[in-house]
């Protein structure tokens, strides 16, 4: 593919966002400068530092920002005054959950590797996890949590939890076709023995699945698939599932890394895609310099996918990979020889800048890594 220039939006947000936002971005300018690419960020505010500054966890201007982006970085939300607050009548949350729905963000896509490298940090133990490589489509914009909710008379509370054909059929989609590309192998959770709407996801799967001949599909019942991503996760290629049932197995999913510093996503849809770690905005680790940007770096790796970059995405792919490998890692990875925020970034940066470079010039980068900032 020939030279692109693409407007990106950045979201940095709370805690540790700025933070692993800077790193990717620092990887991001390396492809460019090495492939020739341009990329235009426009930095925004959303979550708790957009409340503390307009009152509005999503102000008008960052959505007007991400409709015109060719794509959206977030970094992270939240922050313990509102996290510990339930009574809170403006949350970081809601920001978030109005930018899927208005961007029509109906897929989330988080794929989960087991790095050989780093088998001893999963609290799995390394012969059930090796060789995982899994992909998660969770529908993102229906279901429980974007159905009416509220309190009765009585005291009673109530989520209703709604999904028409269409909203299913449309990921249902990109699943099999993600599905067709990898090992053809598809696994619907869902909870069809008891709820309606497993029912109907059920129904439209089945329905679709003659389509892709090449592609096996099996179904489990949420409460099975969440045993069975713990007992044998390299059973799984890809899996559909609903909003819900899809943060909860993704999360779990996400123990088998070793590090929710390491597992990046992808939410795409109707307009603009958005990628974002999967991490929380750690508020903690805060401005320590200790906080892991590898899940946003990959977060970039997929947006390159997303603009067709494939060449590109895996020149930051090989670069992680290299970082996995000389353990040039942040603390919760490497305790003993710990790197710092922006080292991790600059040495992957690094390794995608000097991709022509001789061996001996990529060793000095290890050498002399404590004095790249």
């Amino acid at each position: 593919m020939g030279i692109l220039s693409k407007k990106i939006t950045v979201l940095a947000g709370d805690g540790i966002g700025p933070e692993v936002c800077r790193e990717a971005i620092k990887v991001l300018d390396a492809v460019a400068e090495r492939f020739g690419h341009a990329f235009d960020y426009d930095h925004q505010l959303m979550g708790a530092c957009a409340i503390d500054a307009t009152g509005n966890p999503l102000p008008e201007a960052t959505l007007q920002a991400c409709f015109r982006a060719d794509a959206v970085l977030l970094g992270a939300i939240g922050d313990p005054k509102y996290d510990h607050n339930p009574a809170a009548p403006v949350r970081p949350e809601q920001g978030l959950l109005r930018l899927r729905k208005a961007l029509g963000l109906f897929a989330n896509i988080r794929p989960v590797t087991a790095y050989d490298v780093l088998l001893a940090h999963s609290p799995l133990r390394p012969e059930r996890i090796q060789g995982t490589d899994l992909l998660i489509f969770r529908e993102l914009t229906g279901g429980i949590y974007f159905g009416e909710k509220g309190r009765t008379d009585d005291g009673a509370a109530y989520d209703h939890c709604t999904y028409s054909q269409a909203e299913i059929e449309r990921i249902a989609h990109l699943a099999f076709q993600s599905a067709a590309t990898r090992r053809r192998q598809l696994t619907l959770v869902d909870k069809a023995n008891v709820l309606e709407t497993s029912r109907l996801w059920r129904e439209v799967v089945q329905q679709l699945a003659p389509a892709y001949p090449t592609v096996q599909v099996d179904y489990l019942f949420v409460d099975n698939a969440a045993m069975q991503v713990i007992l044998n996760p390299r059973q799984f290629d890809v899996i559909l599932t609903e909003n819900m049932f899809g943060d909860i197995i993704s999360d779990e999913a996400s123990v088998i890394a070793g590090s929710l510093g390491l597992l990046p996503s992808a939410s795409v849809g109707s307009t603009v895609a958005l990628f974002e770690p999967i991490h929380g905005s750690y508020p903690q680790a805060a401005g320590k310099g200790i906080a892991n940007p590898i899940a946003a770096i990959l977060s970039v790796a997929l947006m390159l996918e997303h603009f067709g970059l494939l060449e590109e995405a895996e020149a930051v792919k090989a670069a992680v990979q290299q970082a996995l490998t000389q353990g040039v890692l942040t603390p919760e990875l490497n305790a003993d020889q710990p790197s710092g925020t922006a080292q991790v970034g600059s040495y992957i940066a690094a390794q995608v800048a000097a991709h022509d470079e001789s061996p001996l010039y990529l060793e000095n980068i290890g050498v002399g890594l404590s004095t790249i900032i």
